[in-house]
């Protein structure tokens, strides 16, 4: 806490000049103030005018982030906690939703195991993301790259390293331009950097990701074309997200993820 003193003389109605004084004391959770006459000579008597104090109730976290400089209000705080629950659900729907197209197009069934399982298979699906660019895979495995490339749809720019080994791997052009002299896809990239003992993975731009999906698509065309037909695909390329939730709901009844309509459609 500290205490701030403003000075000043005001013009009364008698044309007396009156020394008042305005008092400030500032805490971390609170604001007191206090309005004074204060007396210049023997004649006069000082006198309190008015005070008052203003609490501001913070938590704990509020109180540590203010007193450290950091500007993060509370209705600050709430939205961006609000805007991960929804950036978590639109995920989880995503991934539902992309869960239900494998299965009833016999990519998957129920009793499919989706995750890493055995001895020494920390790499393993991105093992099957790098070879499906270039070699058949069975379905199921397909369905392992295709929630891989589901996870993180890619920056349209790139963010701020978070430590300087990070550092290195953040920036997106610089990876990108990686990519396309030694054309090859992001899973090839991220597999590379893993074995050569990394631990961080680099963030890829959509279009790279973008890149990637229509590589896989042609390899597996060869050894699937009953499935990965080009007239579905040829219908999606390059429509936005309101075209891409129509016209999937015309052809699979169901909406997309990212679609902020009617809550209740985007539950069932």
């Amino acid at each position: 806490m500290f205490l701030i003193f403003v000075y000043g003389k005001l013009q009364e109605n008698n044309f007396q000049k009156m020394k008042k004084i305005l008092g400030l004391d500032l805490g971390s959770t609170s604001i007191g103030w206090a309005i004074v006459n204060e007396a210049e000579n023997d004649n006069e008597k000082s006198s309190i005018i008015k005070t008052g104090a203003r609490v501001i109730p913070l938590t704990t976290d509020e109180q540590g982030n203010f007193e450290k400089g950091k500007a993060i209000t509370t209705n600050q705080d709430r939205t961006s906690k609000r805007s991960a629950r929804r950036n978590l659900q639109r995920y989880k729907l995503r991934r539902q939703e992309l869960l239900k197209v494998l299965t009833e197009k016999g990519f998957i069934s129920k009793n499919s195991n989706l995750t890493e399982d055995g001895k020494e298979t920390t790499y393993q699906t991105l093992e099957l993301r790098a070879k499906a660019a270039t070699t058949r895979l069975e379905k199921e495995e397909l369905a392992r790259v295709f929630l891989a490339i589901n996870k993180k749809r890619g920056y349209k720019s790139s963010r701020k390293a978070k430590n300087e080994d990070e550092g290195q791997l953040i920036d997106g052009m610089g990876v990108a331009l990686e990519l396309n002299k030694r054309k090859i896809t992001p899973g090839q990239f991220s597999l590379e950097i893993l074995k050569n003992g990394k631990k961080y993975l680099p963030d890829f731009y959509r279009s790279d990701l973008q890149a990637e999906f229509d590589t896989i698509w042609k390899t597996q065309k060869q050894f699937y074309p009953e499935i990965f037909t080009d007239s579905f695909y040829d219908e999606l390329k390059g429509k936005g997200q309101r075209a891409t939730s129509a016209i999937f709901w015309k052809k699979y009844n169901f909406n997309t993820a990212e679609n902020k309509g009617n809550r209740d459609e985007k539950k069932l």
